[in-house]
C-alpha cells in the first residue's frame, strides 16, 4: 500500500524572488500538499498584514496547507547575497532582541493562518559550512554563539507560540549549538518552556558527519523536517537522490523513530523552478516506494 505521508515544499525554492500566487500554484501542480514559508522580507513581507492576507488567499486557491514558517535569518536576500544576519543566540543583547522581534513577527502569521511549526536557527552556521551563504554576518562570526542567549530566545518564542497552536522547532545546522546531540541537551537540560521540538535537517546532518546517527540522536524530539541533499561539503539544497545521502536507510531510520508527519523538501532552484519541482516529484515518488516497502 502506498504511503499516505504528506509531502511539502519550502518557499526557499523561490527565495530570490518575491513570493507570488503562481509559485504556490506551481507547487500544488506538482502534487505537493503543504508549504513552509521562508520569512525573509525581500521574499515574503511578514510585517505586512496585506501580504499575510494575500498568502491566506493564495493557499486556499492552491489547496495547500501552511505547514510552517521559517523564522527570519537575515533582513534580505537579493542577487544571491544575504543581508545582515539575525541571530537568536547573539551575545549582543540588542542584536538578540532584534532577531527575536523579527521571529515573533513571523510567528504572528499564525494569528491569521493556522500553522504547525516555527523553524528557528540557533546561531549562525560555521564559516563556509553553508557555502558562505551568510555573507552579511561576518561581524557576528567574530563573537561566539551564546547558549544562554539561545535559551532566553527560544523560551520566549515558545511561550508566545503555544497559545497560537504552534511549536518552535530548532533546526539541526552546522554549528556547535545546533548539532544533533547539542540540540537534544538544549531541549532536555536548558529550556524552561515545554513543547519545543527539533527540525531534522537531513542535508545539514549529512554535512556534519553521520546522518543516521543524528536521526537516532534526535529521536523523540522531531517536530518537522527539512529534506534535501548534498555531497557532504557545501549546503547545496539538492533534490533528494542527487547528492550522497543514502536515502533508503535514512528513511528507514525516520520510520523507526516514529516520525510520521510531513516530509518538507527545502530544495534550491537548480535550473528552472518547474524543472526542479519535476525532479522533486519523482524523488517524492521514489521516497514513497521506499517508505512503503
Amino acid at each position: 500500500m502506498a504511503s499516505k505521508r504528506q509531502f511539502g515544499v519550502s518557499t526557499h525554492l523561490y527565495h530570490a524572488q518575491r513570493l507570488t500566487r503562481d509559485h504556490l500554484l506551481e507547487v500544488a501542480a506538482h502534487g505537493f500538499e503543504a508549504v513552509e514559508v521562508f520569512a525573509t522580507r525581500t521574499h515574503f513581507d511578514y510585517h505586512s498584514a496585506t501580504a499575510v492576507a494575500d498568502l491566506q488567499q493564495w493557499l486556499a486557491e492552491a489547496g495547500l496547507e501552511l505547514h510552517g514558517v521559517h523564522a527570519p535569518t537575515s533582513g534580505s536576500f537579493v542577487g544571491g547575497r544575504w543581508g545582515p544576519s539575525f541571530s537568536l543566540a547573539s551575545p549582543d543583547a540588542d542584536a538578540r532582541l532584534q532577531a527575536l522581534g523579527e521571529a515573533k513577527t513571523a510567528l504572528h502569521i499564525a494569528r491569521r493562518i493556522p500553522l504547525k511549526v516555527l523553524v528557528a536557527h540557533l546561531g549562525l552556521p560555521r564559516a563556509g559550512a553553508s557555502a558562505d551563504a551568510y555573507r552579511g554576518g561576518e561581524d557576528q562570526r567574530l563573537r561566539p554563539d551564546s547558549r544562554d542567549a539561545a535559551r532566553r530566545s527560544i523560551d520566549d518564542l515558545q511561550r508566545e507560540a503555544a497559545p497560537l497552536g504552534v511549536r518552535v522547532a530548532v533546526e539541526v545546522i552546522p554549528n556547535e549549538l545546533s548539532r544533533a546531540g547539542s540540540l537534544v541537551h538544549f531541549l532536555e537540560e536548558d529550556l524552561e518552556a515545554d513543547g519545543v521540538g527539533i527540525c531534522l535537517d537531513f542535508g545539514h546532518a549529512h554535512m556534519d558527519g553521520d546522518g543516521l546517527d543524528a536521526i537516532e540522536t534526535v529521536s523523540g524530539h522531531v517536530t518537522t523536517t527539512h529534506v534535501h541533499d548534498n555531497r557532504g561539503k557545501t549546503d547545496d539544497h539538492l533534490v533528494p537522490f542527487e547528492g550522497t545521502i543514502d536515502w533508503p536507510p535514512a528513511l528507514t531510520a525516520v520510520q523507526k523513530i516514529g516520525y510520521d508527519d510531513t516530509l518538507l523538501l527545502e530544495i534550491g532552484a537548480h535550473g528552472s523552478t518547474k524543472e526542479t519541482l519535476k525532479k522533486a516529484q519523482k524523488a517524492r515518488e521514489r521516497m514513497e516506494r521506499l517508505l512503503a516497502s
